[in-house]
């Protein structure tokens, strides 16, 4: 799910939607409008998912649109390979998703962990 903004209501380490990902806002720069045009904005952001480099150049009345994260925890069930099977804890359902190299100590069964889920994609979110 994504909601409609103007490019000028966007803040450093919120989110937006570029490219059809949802990613991460690292800087942005925005210049004085000029004598024939007004003002642009560059956007620098990292997908929240794939961890790629992307950028949005643009006038900052332009719309664009900003993804629903949510931050939701889910108890881990079993664990089989690589692959955790969870449980989130508001609504009780059972879901899998594999578990990232960095991650393979930490994530443990019957613990709970929390993870990040946007735009119908889900990733681990432990800090």
């Amino acid at each position: 799910m994504k909601i409609q903004v103007e490019i000028k209501e966007l803040k450093e380490g919120k989110y937006v939607v570029v490219d059809d990902e949802a990613c991460i806002i690292k800087s942005i720069s925005k210049s004085k409008p000029g004598k024939h045009g007004s003002a642009k904005a560059r956007i620098d952001v990292i997908g929240l998912f794939d961890n790629q480099k992307r950028s949005i150049i643009g006038p900052v009345s332009d719309k664009t649109y900003v993804p629903v994260v949510e931050r939701k925890n889910a108890q881990v069930l079993s664990i089989t390979g690589n692959v955790a099977q969870l449980m989130d804890m508001g609504d009780f359902s059972t879901f899998e998703m594999t578990i990232p190299d960095e991650y393979k100590e930490r994530i443990k069964e019957g613990n709970e962990v929390s993870y990040i889920t946007a735009m119908g994609k889900m990733k681990f979110d432990l800090r």
